[in-house]
């Protein structure tokens, strides 16, 4: 627990900063939005309904549509990085504008008409009747919109780590992916904690602003004025180490530049991701050469991030990028697979391969063994007649993968219901019995743990996924980071990877731990700083 307390500054500290930015824009928006529209009801509805609309959106989705929405624009010239920082304000500024907007609106119009025009018959001036009469009627309302927001961003904002931005998320992700419940915990009270804290001190400032005398407002401003200027003082000194996790990225130099000393490690969102990353973390340290990990990025946004150089090394999987980049046709040879992807890699995004690191990860179909037993199932073939009466678990992406198209369409296999769980929590599905098949990971420790039966595949539609270790463009040729990786080829087995896993997963391990254990299997040859 001291470990997590001492990391969770950083990650505070950027949550915080993505929050009031956040809120910050949303108001610079609404606000004059909501004058404009509080004196045109007809223009009033369609905008604040485009506005729900947005909010109708999942926070995780917004979030994600981003990424590709802002690599656009960088496409187009617009010095803008669609990793980390940018998309996670974008979102959560978009999220945070209807509340605010709403109640502006509301506020504004609910001002009494006569009380108005006594104003204007007094000779004020537009200005000075919007100053004097309808902001200070409406303040009560307009305060409440951006409390709203306030709690709704700092919620949202615990979202943003699968696009690369730092925050309490971190904690919640990777707590729940390895099981790490008092990091999970504290995460999720960090953020609890904060929100309300924010909360307390707007409700301060509201009441500051009804209240005699009107100076009294100085002091929750001066409050808020001192935790921002906190978190502008703890921010650079606390997380400049690991600039990448809240979207700064380091200019790519080429082989002929100067020896590489820091590099920026990503991670997807699952234990073997983490344990890897601290592999390579390692490495690199025998080496001389520092390392920021980015964790639990999503598939799309950690290869982009890659190919653009806001990170530089991460381990993907040949059937991933099979599937999801080169579109490849199904049926197709484990060593064809591996062939085309890193001649496609290295041609068309200027990725280095390192080459496998011995073993595969691939999805793969479980049952539990007395369900094999009961219905006599050893392939997917069997399944196919029994799947009606089934009930089949997943991550959140294979029902909309095409290996899962090409399973169907191989076996007509149609189940009677599908279920979408958190990656940690499908083996713990099919354990309860809460379904009866999963659409597990052929690495993972758990398929031993649990007894599970992996059905086999005659027809070959899964694609091959061996793990490779690919290098971004800022240092596929620098001598002493190979030196550090290369090793690595062809040097973990899935036995000691199922091992590994399995030792975050059952045994709570931290990833580092079991990153250290595998490496001392391997015994991978040392390079000198």
């Amino acid at each position: 627990m001291t470990e997590l307390l001492a990391g969770l500054p950083p990650l505070l500290a950027s949550h915080l900063a993505i929050s009031i930015l956040a809120l910050a824009i949303a108001c610079a928006v609404s606000l004059p939005l909501a004058v404009v529209l509080a004196a045109r009801p007809r223009l009033a509805g369609p905008v604040v309904a485009a506005a729900g609309v947005i909010q109708t959106v999942p926070g995780l989705a917004l979030l994600a549509l981003m990424v590709p929405f802002l690599a656009q624009l960088r496409d187009w010239g617009a010095g803008v990085s669609p990793f980390g920082f940018a998309p996670a304000l974008v979102a959560l500024a978009l999220y945070a504008i209807l509340p605010i907007l709403r109640n502006a609106v509301t506020g504004l119009r609910g001002v009494d008409p006569a009380t108005v025009e006594a104003a204007r018959a007094m000779g004020m001036s537009p200005g000075q009747v919007l100053r004097g009469v309808q902001l200070p009627l409406a303040a009560p309302v307009i305060a409440a919109g951006i409390r709203t927001a306030t709690v709704w961003t700092v919620g949202a904002a615990t979202l943003a780590t699968p696009v690369g931005q730092a925050c309490l998320g971190n904690y919640i992700f990777a707590g729940l992916q390895t099981r790490n419940w008092p990091m999970l915990l504290v995460g999720v009270a960090a953020s609890a904690a904060l929100a309300v804290a924010l909360d307390l001190l707007l409700a301060w400032t509201e009441r500051a602003l009804a209240g005699r005398p009107r100076n009294r407002v100085l002091r929750p401003i001066a409050a808020l004025a001192v935790l921002v200027v906190g978190v502008i003082g703890v921010l650079p000194r606390v997380t400049a180490p690991a600039a990448i996790e809240v979207g700064a990225a380091a200019p790519v130099t080429t082989a002929a530049a100067a020896r590489v000393t820091r590099v920026r490690i990503g991670a997807k969102t699952f234990t073997e991701q983490y344990i890897l990353a601290e592999v390579l973390r390692a490495r690199l340290a025998q080496a001389g050469i520092g390392a920021d990990v980015t964790s639990s990025l999503g598939s799309t946004v950690i290869f982009d991030a890659l190919a653009h150089g806001d990170i530089d090394v991460y381990v993907d999987y040949s059937g991933t990028l099979w599937t999801t980049q080169l579109h490849g046709a199904e049926e197709t040879p484990r060593w064809a697979v591996l062939a085309q992807t890193e001649g496609w890699l290295a041609r068309e995004t200027g990725v280095r391969s390192l080459g496998s690191l011995g073993f595969e990860n691939a999805y793969a179909i479980a049952v539990r063994r007395e369900t094999a037993a009961k219905l006599h199932l050893a392939s997917l073939a069997d399944l196919a007649a029994a799947a009606p009466t089934l009930a089949l678990g997943t991550d959140y992406e294979f029902q909309s993968r095409r290996e899962w198209g090409s399973v169907r369409a191989a076996y007509g296999i149609q189940f009677g219901r599908a279920a979408t769980f958190d990656p940690a929590l499908v083996y713990d599905a099919v354990s309860r019995g809460d379904v009866d098949a999963i659409a597990a990971f052929s690495s993972d420790g758990r398929i031993a743990a649990d007894d599970l039966v992996v059905l086999a595949d005659p027809a070959g539609a899964l694609p091959p996924y061996d793990a490779l270790l690919l290098l971004g463009a800022r240092i596929a040729s620098d001598a002493h980071v190979l030196c550090a990786l290369s090793p690595l080829h062809g040097a973990i087995g899935v036995d000691l990877m199922q091992r590994a896993n399995l030792m975050v997963d059952q045994d709570h391990a931290t990833p580092a731990a079991a990153a250290t254990w595998l490496l001392a299997q391997i015994h991978a040859p040392a390079c000198a700083p």
